[in-house]
């Protein structure tokens, strides 16, 4: 006998048993620690069918609670008894009665056989790992910690908290220099026999019991006291999520426990029949001999990690609903608005949908109803064409939009007549190409038959709520692709660019420049017309530069040449 286990059992003892009855048919002496929480009736159930192995042990219970000294105390109590009751051990491993062996036991004998002075056990200062998780690093270690962190976490904090104010720092005994890892470790019986019968362990037990989660840390410090030789890595597979909770193993992880190549793995759902019918078995049907690399599946994990963190762009669902900069995009893909450009020219969506195959929508936030393509009123997801439901969670409708239509260029109609909403957060999307002629929604009110006075009115309630959305865009915090041109600038030379805003959409179909252009609306007198808000009192400056009396479409003496040349 070579390798000794101990077992740290606290629920589903029927799989712990038939655990450490493989164990225990491999030729290893068990030592199992029953956590105090167990009921008595249970507990005398567990030891009477166990009772049929001759080399398994009960160790003295323990009150075992996460982040408590409990489990440190259990694992000595159990030790002790296991370097008592079996000499023969050479190694003991330490185990939980959630661990599953995941290659033959007699691979384990052999490998630690052919190291009998290296204790494997995760050993590292505070600045050196980086799993610490809850703010506390050092400070685990010059704190007092006699408050559950479960249970009493509202006294935790406000002690942590006083004792910060007032300066507290706690004397580490005999100048050690504490280490933290993996509370699951195989320890030589010199290393471990050195840690439990040392003359200063009274001294190093009082001090370990205040300090937090100390099962991650008592035996990680000490073994550096007194081990020959330490690989500083624990045999056991334990991935734990960025919560620092570990991670739980299911059927479903079958063939990435195989990847692993570890002898031991944790923690193992009780009702995981598969893997359990899988690793406790035969040598034939066990894994290959190799040395155990847990970092073949750490990409996986990281993956894992990453997608529960920052999940995918553009996608929100009831699991995963994040808060604001924390979201990892707010559309999955990229696409395109304009401001402006179907009240400058006449039938202009049908236009750019030939010239760039992409879905060109109307006013997705009109006052009325989302303008979609087509003239639907249900667009892909079920996503509805109602005002009322969209203008609920605009940014959820956006975002629902472009992810239901992936692989699809979407580009819809924008305007200070639309809900305004929607504003900033389109402004902070890089996926957005936002192309902007300012002042362009005067041209329906000019070729509009309003009363002059209600015109005034609402080219002053539109310019004041297009100035606001122009700050908006031209703010530090935009990230979306914005260009901006004035009615004036724009119509002074249209192509270049109308072609620049189709080459970003649709760079493939337009290499030999545009084939047609859409018409402009009638601009004659648009200039007088704009004289004549002036002198009605409201002035119109984001148009640009009119003049009154020679309007932009006039023919001139010089004609300009012509840009489109075929």
């Amino acid at each position: 006998m070579s390798v000794g286990i101990v077992m740290l059992v606290h629920t589903a003892l029927g799989r712990a048993e038939q655990v450490a009855r493989h164990w225990a048919s491999a030729g290893c002496p068990l030592v199992i620690h029953a956590d105090v929480s167990v009921p008595a009736k249970s507990f005398k159930a567990f030891q009477k069918s166990m009772a049929d192995l001759p080399d398994v042990r009960f160790s003295r219970r323990h009150r075992c609670e996460w982040g408590t000294w409990g489990l440190v105390a259990a694992s000595q109590s159990a030790s002790e008894l296991m370097l008592k009751e079996f000499p023969e051990v050479r190694h003991v491993y330490l185990a939980s009665g959630s661990c599953l062996p995941l290659r033959p036991v007699q691979e384990l004998i052999d490998y630690l056989a052919a190291r009998p002075q290296t204790d494997f056990i995760e050993s590292a200062t505070t600045a050196d790992v980086p799993w610490t998780i809850g703010g506390l690093d050092a400070e685990r270690f010059t704190l007092r910690f006699p408050f559950s962190w479960r249970r009493h976490r509202y006294l935790f904090d406000r002690y942590v908290a006083l004792q910060r104010r007032i300066g507290m720092k706690r004397r580490i005994p005999n100048g050690i220099v504490p280490h933290m890892g993996s509370q699951w470790w195989c320890l030589t019986r010199q290393t471990l026999s050195a840690i439990l019968s040392d003359p200063e362990r009274g001294a190093y037990d009082r001090y370990f019991s205040k300090v937090w989660i100390p099962d991650e840390s008592y035996f990680q410090t000490l073994a550096r006291q007194y081990s020959r030789q330490i690989e500083s890595r624990s045999l056991t597979l334990s991935k734990f999520d960025y919560q620092g909770k570990p991670h739980i193993f299911y059927d479903d992880h079958l063939q990435l426990l195989h990847r692993s190549d570890c002898f031991v793995a944790r923690k193992i759902w009780p009702r995981a029949n598969r893997l359990y019918d899988a690793f406790l078995t035969d040598e034939a049907g066990a894994m290959k001999r190799t040395e155990p690399n847990p970092a073949k599946i750490d990409r996986i994990f990281s993956k894992a990690v990453e997608r529960r963190t920052r999940g995918r762009p553009g996608l929100y669902m009831q699991s995963r609903f994040p808060v604001e900069t924390r979201e990892n995009g707010l559309t999955s893909s990229k696409y395109s608005v304009f401001q402006g450009f179907s009240d400058l020219f006449k039938n202009f969506e049908p236009w750019l949908t030939r010239a760039t195959g992409a879905r060109v929508h109307g006013h997705l936030f009109a006052p009325e109803r989302a303008e979609f393509s087509d003239g639907e009123t249900v667009m892909n997801g079920a996503l509805s064409g109602s005002a009322a439901l969209r203008d609920y969670n605009p940014r959820a409708f956006l975002a629902s939009l472009i992810w239901n239509t992936r692989g699809e260029r979407q580009c819809f109609q924008f305007g200070p007549r639309d809900s305004q909403a929607i504003n900033w957060d389109m402004a902070k999307d890089p996926n957005a190409q936002i192309s902007v002629i300012s002042g362009a929604w005067a041209v329906p009110l000019f070729l509009s038959n309003q009363n002059f006075t209600d015109i005034r009115s609402e080219a002053a309630r539109l310019q004041q709520i297009e100035s606001k959305q122009l700050e908006i865009l031209r703010s530090s915090w935009t990230k979306a692709r914005v260009r901006i041109w004035s009615m004036a600038e724009f119509i002074e030379a249209p192509m270049e660019p109308l072609q620049t805003i189709i080459d970003e959409i649709a760079p493939h179909q337009t290499q030999r420049g545009l084939s047609e252009v859409p018409q402009m609306a009638d601009l004659t007198g648009f200039g007088q017309f704009l004289q004549n808000l002036k002198n009605q009192g409201m002035h119109p400056y984001l148009m640009g530069n009119f003049p009154v009396t020679n309007d932009m479409q006039e023919p001139r003496s010089n004609p300009r040449k012509p840009y489109l040349v075929r």
